[in-house]
């Protein structure tokens, strides 16, 4: 007897009979369930023992998986060797004290400005225990040599104040002889004005770029400072005796 067709449920002849999916179907009803498209043995796929084309092939979809005591045993086996990673992680990092964390731009100027204030604070802490068993500074009288070694490199420095405008002779007996200077008294009308008396201390190095500039040491003492602007002000570094511009937050009042 011959079989029935698995789409138009008619009879199958075996001149037209195609064996496949478990059915029996004619050539013309051998073809996809969703285009229609006629199908062969070596084009077509299976689904629910249906033919389908590779186009409208059904995807698979995943489901839900029974707890079976081979599922439990996986699924325990991959926590406990998820715990191990982790306690080995913890031990290699236990102590460093930190995590990682991206270097972004943000970051870098928190740790740059953090940087500048511990800088800052230790040189504070640094000058607090240097001057903690200090006397009070008292100013000290130059000698007469002194007065014309300044007047000379005031003469050479155009525009620049002289060393003997910036130490006055004390008062009393002792007294010294400028004759010898006369120059220094002619150019205090185009220096700047007289000294407030205002002193700093360097809190960095510095290195002059220019001729109207001074350099100075890391604490180094910067008397009759006077400014100029937010950035500048001009004074004379006590070590050296130079005088000219220096950056303003090189220095810090003391």
């Amino acid at each position: 007897m011959n079989p029935e067709c698995g789409r138009c449920k008619q009879v199958v002849y075996p001149t037209e009979k195609v064996n496949c999916l478990d059915k029996y179907w004619h050539k013309r009803c051998f073809s996809c369930e969703v285009c229609k498209m006629t199908l062969n043995m070596k084009n077509y796929k299976g689904f629910e023992k249906r033919p389908y084309c590779n186009a409208h092939y059904p995807q698979t979809k995943f489901t839900c998986v029974a707890d079976t005591p081979e599922n439990l045993r996986l699924k325990k086996q991959s926590m406990i060797q998820s715990q191990v990673l982790y306690k080995e992680e913890f031990e290699k990092s236990k102590g460093k004290g930190f995590s990682v964390v991206a270097d972004t731009p943000e970051l870098q100027r928190i740790k740059k400005t953090q940087d500048q204030i511990s800088n800052i604070r230790y040189h504070e802490e640094f000058e607090k225990r240097k001057m903690g068993g200090e006397a009070p500074y008292q100013p000290s009288h130059p000698s007469p040599d002194h007065f014309e070694e300044a007047a000379a490199d005031g003469r050479a420095k155009a525009g620049g104040w002289t060393a003997s405008k910036t130490h006055q002779p004390p008062a009393g007996p002792q007294s010294f002889n400028y004759d010898a200077v006369p120059e220094p008294v002619s150019q205090a009308a185009a220096g700047p004005p007289p000294s407030a008396g205002k002193r700093y201390r360097a809190v960095y190095d510095y290195s002059a770029d220019d001729d109207d500039e001074v350099s100075f040491m890391e604490g180094d003492v910067i008397v009759d400072v006077q400014p100029i602007d937010e950035g500048w002000m001009y004074g004379r570094v006590d070590r050296t005796g130079q005088q000219g511009m220096l950056p303003a937050n090189y220095v810090e009042a003391i």
